[in-house]
């Protein structure tokens, strides 16, 4: 099994978590494919994970690229940022800029 995390992206892990969830489980040959036809940034950021893991699995654990299936993915919720926005009669309005970690393990799928 090879794994591969992504740490502080600054994207929210709602929007990583919509791209997540339509290729867990999948090949990852399939889940590449997918990945590159999607306009979201969420989803570069999915594939960058996503083939740094094969890589790992490719080199590291020998294992061929072909027989690779996604066995967990995950997003979670990392620091916010907080900032502060010009709002009416020269007040600031607070908000959170939000990140998350990515979290990729890729195996080699069982015949049985």
């Amino acid at each position: 099994m090879a794994s591969s995390r992504l740490k502080n992206l600054g994207i929210s892990t709602y929007k990583l978590r919509l791209v997540i969830e339509q290729i867990k489980g999948k090949s990852v040959i399939n889940a590449v494919n997918e990945l590159k036809f999607m306009k979201s940034p969420a989803a570069k950021a999915v594939r960058r994970v996503l083939e740094s893991a094969i890589a790992n699995a490719e080199n590291n654990d020998l294992q061929n690229r072909e027989s690779l299936k996604i066995t967990q993915i995950s997003a979670d919720k990392s620091t916010t940022t907080k900032r502060y926005r010009a709002k009416a009669r020269g007040r600031a309005g607070a908000f959170d800029r939000p990140s998350s970690h990515i979290n990729v393990e890729v195996d080699e799928m069982r015949i049985d």
